[in-house]
């Protein structure tokens, strides 16, 4: 058993963690870790419903992860609200990073990898832009957005990045115990996994972390380009 940590993950969308590093979540929760999540977008345009709303559409994507947060043991999630397919890597959303980092103070920031080959949804490669500018080098010095000071809110120095959905994977993590875990957070998103067969949705999973786990040589696994600062 590893030695417990703070691990806050960033996504662009209601169900990225749960694709990407759920296992990991169940099994670092099991450990003893304190798990985070910091939502971009509330996933608002992610519906083929005509009648569907963005409104509406974010109201039930919240809830859905929040359903699945509560499923893996994570102790908070936030959303920032920027409208699904239109996240910019600003100087404002690098600020709203590197608050909710300065407040939950992570060893790890797990995020998307923003430099993997061949296209990716840009949502996803701007918040992994952003979120490794955040955790290094902006939050660590208190002359980045140094209003945080009057909020409380002191420098922090995340120890490492772990980028998800990487095509240059460095690090796996086992979860074959968890992988129960994580298809019943995966099934909290029935806005957007209602319409697939569990069973199809379960075998696919399934499929890709054996995948990556021979890698490993684990069982089941997920994986990561991890990166480590000083």
């Amino acid at each position: 058993m590893s030695e417990p940590k703070r691990a806050l993950v960033i996504v662009a969308h209601p169900d990225d963690a749960e694709f990407l590093c759920a296992g990991s979540v169940a099994r670092w929760v099991s450990e003893g870790w304190e798990v985070g999540y910091v939502l971009v977008t509330s996933g608002d345009k992610g519906s083929h419903d005509e009648e569907m709303t963005s409104e509406r559409l974010a109201e039930i994507r919240e809830k859905e992860q929040r359903a699945a947060a509560k499923v893996l043991g994570v102790s908070t999630c936030v959303f920032l609200g920027y409208p699904d397919g239109f996240v910019e890597d600003t100087a404002e959303l690098r600020g709203e990073l590197v608050r909710e980092i300065r407040r939950f103070k992570p060893d790890v920031v797990v995020t998307w990898d923003p430099y993997r080959l061949g296209h990716n949804h840009r949502d996803h490669r701007l918040t992994g832009q952003a979120a490794l500018d955040a955790a290094y080098p902006l939050s660590r010095s208190h002359l980045y957005y140094p209003e945080h000071l009057a909020e409380g809110l002191e420098p922090h120095r995340a120890k490492e990045a772990l980028l998800a959905g990487s095509d240059r994977a460095n690090y796996h993590v086992d979860v074959s115990d968890f992988f129960h875990k994580k298809m019943k957070a995966l099934r909290c998103h029935k806005s957007q996994l209602g319409r697939y067969p569990s069973s199809e949705v379960r075998k696919r999973v399934r499929q890709r972390m054996a995948e990556v786990g021979k890698e490993a040589g684990f069982k089941l696994a997920e994986a990561f380009h991890r990166l480590e600062w000083r």
